[in-house]
């Protein structure tokens, strides 16, 4: 539906903050007229505060207003949609699928946050939204909103030159071509705000485990990298080794001070003994993608050391350079590039940073010990929650031309949900489950 000035956007039940992160600036070509359909609680009121915050702040304030509608039967509403406009889902995540399912039939492009599915036995069923979508002329996609960091670009750039990083390392199971790993924090503040966290979210039968969660941006990242342009056929193209799970821990009060929720749900029982709840958010998955051994580890604790965030790390291994990313506390829990070179790439380099000068106008490599470290400046750095509003936009030219898509998209989708579906359904058969 195109509402004047732009296309309508329709958020439904924002249970997760990155919903209102979308919202976080004006878009062009969406509609600063939002509706909003959810039911009455705490998450629509922290999704209310979190824009109505963006509205109201000094600088470049934001303009939406919202057709609110505040009810049980809010998932029924949304079938009375228009078709055209563009759903957001962030919240729940195993309705995601059937709310996906809806949407499409009501005409409605889809922008869903990660997870889209958890369960590997969904796989055939997205697989069937985003076939029915691509005939009609839908839009479906999940919210990579890492893909745009800088970072992430700097590293396939430099992965995708041949003179420099040459060609990708098989590897072994023992030590892998690729190796992503991600530590996330339970505990936060988000644009100034204490993150809150339903109980249901630690429901892992509801929001998924780790690898199911946030192991899709890491799946994402592997697939985007070494075959930025290629469609991957999951049956043929992946095989998954090995998997496993373990918890973090948490204590009742961690719990209420989280959640702002008294413990513990019936639901959270058979999770819960001696008094505290194991959370299994943690994964590992070694899996081999077109032959290269890649291992994921996937790691949520409670809260960040003073001065720290989110971090992430990567370890691509080519047969002239090795590129890693790294945002340790050696880095002050800053992302970093470096390069460490196994031939002699001073000239390919040096022609690159030259090269992506007009991207990224500012890098610039210094030898620092054995490795090159990519310097960026602050500048480029466009932190977590303006890749919200920036992967929109990237979305929204989709929609505006489904033909501008490229094609390796949503075999990729597949590809990538398959990986950590398969990888919890082979951590559960592991053992160390409950």
């Amino acid at each position: 539906m195109t509402a004047a000035g732009g296309l309508r956007l329709i958020v439904v039940d924002p249970g997760h903050f990155h919903a209102a992160l979308v919202q976080r600036e004006m878009i062009e070509g969406l509609s600063p007229r939002v509706s909003v359909h959810a039911p009455l609680g705490p998450e629509l009121l922290d999704y209310l505060n979190r824009v109505t915050q963006f509205n109201l702040r000094p600088q470049d304030p934001t303009r939406w207003a919202l057709d609110l509608q505040a009810g049980p039967d809010f998932i029924e509403r949304l079938r009375r949609e228009p078709p055209g406009g563009v759903v957001i889902f962030a919240g729940r995540s195993r309705r995601k699928i059937d709310l996906m399912e809806m949407a499409v039939e009501t005409g409605l492009h889809v922008l869903c946050d990660k997870p889209a599915i958890i369960r590997r036995e969904d796989l055939d069923r997205f697989a069937a939204v985003l076939a029915t979508a691509e005939y009609r002329g839908l839009v479906v996609a999940d919210m990579m909103s890492g893909r745009v960091s800088v970072m992430a670009r700097l590293v396939r750039a430099l992965v995708a030159d041949a003179d420099i990083f040459g060609e990708p390392v098989a590897g072994t199971p023992e030590e892998p071509g690729v190796m992503l790993g991600g530590v996330h924090h339970l505990f936060k503040t988000v644009s100034g705000i204490v993150n809150r966290r339903p109980p249901w979210y630690f429901d892992i039968t509801e929001q998924g485990e780790g690898l199911a969660d946030t192991g899709v941006h890491a799946v994402d990242r592997v697939h985007e990298t070494l075959f930025p342009a290629d469609a991957l056929d999951y049956r043929a193209d992946i095989e998954i080794l090995t998997a496993k799970r373990w918890p973090t821990p948490i204590t009742a009060m961690q719990f209420e001070q989280v959640s702002g929720g008294a413990p513990w749900p019936d639901y959270l029982r058979p999770w819960v003994s001696g008094g505290r709840l194991d959370y299994f958010c943690n994964g590992r998955v070694a899996y081999c993608v077109r032959g290269i051994h890649t291992r994921l580890d996937v790691l949520w604790e409670w809260e960040a050391a003073a001065g720290g965030d989110d971090t992430q790390s990567a370890l691509f291994r080519g047969t002239r350079a090795q590129v890693e990313l790294r945002q340790g506390e050696s880095e002050n829990y800053r992302a970093e590039i470096y390069v460490l070179p196994h031939a002699n790439i001073e000239n390919a380099l040096t022609d690159k940073i030259a090269a992506l000068q007009p991207e990224f106008p500012g890098i610039n490599a210094a030898r620092k010990g054995d490795a090159w470290h990519i310097d960026v400046p602050v500048a480029l750095r466009l932190g977590h929650d303006p890749q919200f509003a920036a992967y929109a936009r990237q979305f929204l030219g989709y929609v505006k031309d489904p033909a501008s898509r490229p094609k390796r998209d949503v075999p990729n989708l597949i590809a990538k949900y398959h990986v950590t579906t398969e990888a919890v359904a082979r951590s559960h058969a592991a053992g160390g489950s409950r």
